[in-house]
């Protein structure tokens, strides 16, 4: 546990429509663990180990709850964040455009000009789930993601492939604090933040 102080931590937003498998996503990368998860209501943070150049790194992913009512609080949590994970659910072609739509609402935020992103092309183990480079043509990823570094990333939660390999490009793609350009994180001023703003 002493040894987290000296590493560099870096912020991770962790978003997506309801069923993406955000949740799952993370306890599979965490624990090495599948489970059957309940809507998040709220959200979950979680420390991932990484390395980047060499040399250790934390990831704090903030694991934010994807239902409608909770979307409406998704950019009470921009601030700080060096890098969004979106999770799409690849199988569920009726829901494409309302993912596209609250990926776009996100890049547009100030908080997060810049940012790297990572679209997680969730549930390729499912018949019929649509490929990475549909996903890439329909969300129109060059467009929308014009000014920032991104990047697309097949994978199942349930199986596990595609998951650490994701994580390990989120990594590489953060600016570290002590880097130009990077986010300073507080935990505490987040906290203290998203009471603030709460109704």
């Amino acid at each position: 546990m002493g040894q987290r102080v000296s590493q560099p931590e870096v912020r991770v937003l962790l978003l997506g429509l309801d069923n993406a498998g955000k949740s799952s996503l993370l306890y599979k990368l965490k624990h090495d663990i599948s489970v059957s998860t309940v809507p998040t209501i709220g959200f979950n943070v979680e420390m991932i180990d990484a390395r980047k150049n060499g040399k250790n790194i934390s990831l704090t992913v903030w694991d934010i709850g994807g239902q409608g009512k909770m979307r409406e609080h998704w950019q009470k949590f921009h601030q700080d964040t060096a890098a969004v994970v979106f999770v799409v659910d690849s199988s569920d072609r009726d829901r494409l455009n309302e993912a596209r739509k609250e990926l776009e609402n996100t890049l547009k935020s100030n908080q997060l000009r810049g940012r790297p992103l990572v679209l997680l092309a969730n549930k390729q183990d499912v018949n019929g789930a649509l490929t990475v480079t549909e996903i890439k043509d329909g969300f129109n990823m060059r467009k929308i993601c014009a000014g920032r570094d991104w990047f697309v990333q097949p994978c199942s939660a349930t199986v596990g492939f595609g998951v650490e390999e994701a994580f390990r490009r989120v990594a590489q793609m953060v600016r570290l604090p002590s880097e130009p350009g990077a986010v300073k994180d507080n935990i505490k001023e987040t906290v203290h933040h998203i009471r603030k703003t709460k109704h």
